[in-house]
C-alpha cells in the first residue's frame, strides 16, 4: 500500500510548482536579461527554448518523481541505484541555494517595513550597502551579524518550516493558495500603476522593440535557454518531488506546459511592470531608458527605491506592495528548495516529517546566518554563482546524459507519461532531451569554465584563495556530498516500489 502523502487537489499542485518557478528571478532578472538580448526579438530564442528545453525538460521531472513515487535521491535510486547519486547532488545544490536565498526574503521583508516611511532616503547605493548591510571592507571578512538583516531571517526560517512541519496537503498546498493568489494581484496592482505612469511608453517600447539583428547571435540564444532552464526550478530535485506526490491518475504533460506558460506569463507581467517603472525613471531624469536598466539586487533594492521615491503619490504603499511580491515570491520558492532535502532525508533514514524538518531545514537556518553578516554579501555573490553555474546547470546536463544516454530511460518513461496525459509526446520529446538540450547546456558549461579560467569572477574584485572557498569548494562539496549520501544503505525494502500493480499500466 502507497501511503506518501498527496496534493489535495490538481491545481494546488499547479500553484505549487508554478509557485517554486516563480521566484525572486522573475521579477529581477528576466526584464534585464530579455533587454541585453534584443528586446522583443529575444521572445522568439526565448519560447523555442521553453518549448525544446524548459516543457520537455518538465516533463520528464514530472514522469521521473510520479513514476518513481519519491524524493528525488529515491526516484532516482528506483530508476538505477548507481544513479541515486544525482538526486543527492541535486539535493545538496537545493540546500546550499536555501542557506542564502532565505537572506535575500529578509531583505525584501526589512525592505518592505522601510517603504512605510521610505526609510532608504535619497542615496539608495548608499543605504543598502552602507546603513542596512554594513558591507564589510574585505571579502571574507564577517565583521558580526547585522541585527536588521538577522531578525527578519528568523521569520524567513519560522515561516518556511512551520509551513514545511504541516505536511505537504496542509502546509506547503494551503500556503501556496495563499501566496501564489496574492502574488498576482499584488503585482496587477503594480503593473497597472506602473504603466499608467509618465514615461512608462519609453520603458515598454524599450523592453518590446525587437533587435532583429541579435537573432543570428549565438550568446542570445544560450541566454535565452538559461534564463529558461533557471526560472523553472529544473535540476533542483523540486519538481521530481513534488510531481512524486501527486495521485496515481494525473495528466503529467499538460501539468507541464500549464507550469511552464504560467512561470512565463509572470515574468512577461514582471518584465512589463519593471520596463514601465523604468521608463518612468528615465524620464524624470531626463536620460535614456537604457542608462537607468539594471538587474539582479541592484535593480530590486537600489533603483526601485529610487523609482518609488519619484512616485506621484503613495509611495509607501507602492513600496509594501512592490516588496511584499517579492517576499512571497521567494517564500514560495524557499519552501519548494527545502522540501526537497525534508524529503529526501525523511525516507533514506526513515524518520519522521517533523524531525526531517527540524533536522535539515534546522542546519539550513543555522547556516545562513553567516549571510547574515556583514561579510555575507561577498559569500552570497560568489556561492550563488558559482552553485548556479557548476551546479544547477551542470546537474541538469548530467540528469539528461545518465536519464537518456546511460539508462535508456526514455521510451519507458514516455510510455508512462503517454498512458497518462492528453496530449502525447513524440519524436520532438526524444530529440529535444536525447540532442537539444544536452547540446545547449554541454555549450554553456564549456563557455562558463573558459570564461572563470581567462576572466575569474568578479573581475579582480575577489582574490582566488577566497573565489576558491566560497565558490568552486561549494560547488564541488556538492557533487562529493551527492556521492557520500548515495553510499549509505537504504533500509530493507525501502527502494521497492510500493503498490507497484496500481503504478504501472
Amino acid at each position: 500500500m502507497d501511503n506518501r502523502p498527496q496534493w489535495g487537489t490538481r491545481a494546488g499542485f499547479i500553484m505549487a510548482a508554478v509557485g517554486s518557478a516563480i521566484g525572486l528571478g522573475n521579477i529581477w532578472r528576466f526584464p534585464g536579461v530579455a533587454y541585453e538580448n534584443g528586446g522583443g526579438a529575444f521572445f522568439i530564442p526565448y519560447l523555442f527554448a521553453l518549448l525544446t528545453a524548459g516543457i520537455p525538460l518538465l516533463v520528464l521531472e514530472f514522469t521521473i518523481g510520479h513514476k518513481n513515487r519519491g524524493s528525488a535521491p529515491l526516484s532516482y535510486a528506483r530508476l538505477n541505484k548507481k544513479a541515486e547519486w544525482v538526486g543527492w547532488w541535486q539535493v545538496a545544490i537545493a540546500f546550499v541555494i536555501s542557506t542564502y536565498y532565505a537572506v535575500i526574503i529578509a531583505w525584501a521583508m526589512s525592505y518592505s517595513v522601510f517603504s512605510f516611511n521610505l526609510s532608504w532616503g535619497e542615496d539608495t547605493n548608499g543605504f543598502l550597502f552602507g546603513e542596512y548591510l554594513q558591507v564589510a571592507e574585505q571579502p571574507g571578512q564577517l565583521g558580526g551579524l547585522v541585527g536588521g538583516v538577522f531578525i527578519p531571517l528568523v521569520l524567513v526560517w519560522v515561516i518556511t518550516l512551520g509551513v514545511l512541519s504541516a505536511g505537504v496537503k496542509k502546509g506547503i498546498e494551503r500556503a501556496n493558495r495563499i501566496f501564489i493568489p496574492t502574488l498576482v494581484v499584488l503585482f496587477l496592482i503594480i503593473v497597472i500603476r506602473a504603466v499608467t505612469l509618465d514615461g512608462a511608453a519609453q520603458g515598454l517600447d524599450a523592453f518590446f522593440k525587437p533587435q532583429w539583428d541579435t537573432i543570428l547571435n549565438g550568446k542570445v540564444w544560450v541566454a535565452a535557454y538559461g534564463q529558461i532552464f533557471f526560472s523553472l526550478s529544473i535540476a533542483f530535485a523540486i519538481m521530481i518531488t513534488y510531481s512524486s506526490y501527486l495521485p496515481k491518475k494525473s495528466d503529467i504533460t499538460n501539468n507541464a506546459f500549464i507550469t511552464g506558460f504560467g512561470n512565463s506569463a509572470f515574468e512577461l507581467l514582471a518584465g512589463i511592470g519593471v520596463f514601465s517603472a523604468l521608463g518612468f525613471m528615465a524620464m524624470q531624469q531626463g536620460v535614456p531608458v537604457g542608462e537607468v536598466v539594471s538587474k539582479g539586487i541592484g535593480l530590486a533594492f537600489v533603483v526601485f527605491p529610487q523609482i518609488i521615491n519619484e512616485f506621484p503619490a503613495f509611495n509607501a504603499f507602492f513600496g509594501f506592495l512592490f516588496f511584499g511580491s517579492l517576499v512571497l515570491a521567494g517564500l514560495t520558492s524557499l519552501i519548494s528548495i527545502v522540501e526537497t532535502f525534508v524529503a529526501g532525508v525523511q525516507e533514506k533514514f526513515n524518520v519522521s516529517r517533523r524531525k526531517a524538518v527540524l533536522v535539515g531545514g534546522g542546519v539550513s537556518a543555522l547556516i545562513s546566518v553567516l549571510f547574515a553578516t556583514r561579510g555575507g554579501l561577498y559569500f552570497l555573490d560568489v556561492a550563488d554563482e558559482f552553485i548556479n553555474s557548476f551546479g544547477v546547470a551542470l546537474a541538469g546536463l548530467v540528469e539528461v546524459i545518465v536519464v537518456v544516454w546511460f539508462l535508456k530511460q526514455l521510451n519507458s518513461l514516455q510510455s508512462y507519461a503517454n498512458s497518462l496525459s492528453d496530449i502525447l509526446l513524440g519524436t520532438w520529446w526524444k530529440v529535444c532531451l536525447g540532442i537539444i538540450t544536452p547540446v545547449i547546456l554541454g555549450y554553456m558549461m564549456f563557455d562558463k569554465i573558459r570564461t572563470n579560467i581567462t576572466d575569474p569572477y568578479g573581475g579582480g574584485d575577489y582574490s582566488q584563495t577566497f573565489l576558491f572557498y566560497s565558490g568552486w569548494l561549494v560547488a564541488g562539496a556538492a557533487v562529493l556530498l551527492g556521492i557520500a549520501f548515495s553510499l549509505i544503505k537504504w533500509q530493507k525494502g525501502s527502494i521497492e516500489l510500493p503498490a507497484e500493480k496500481e503504478v504501472s499500466r
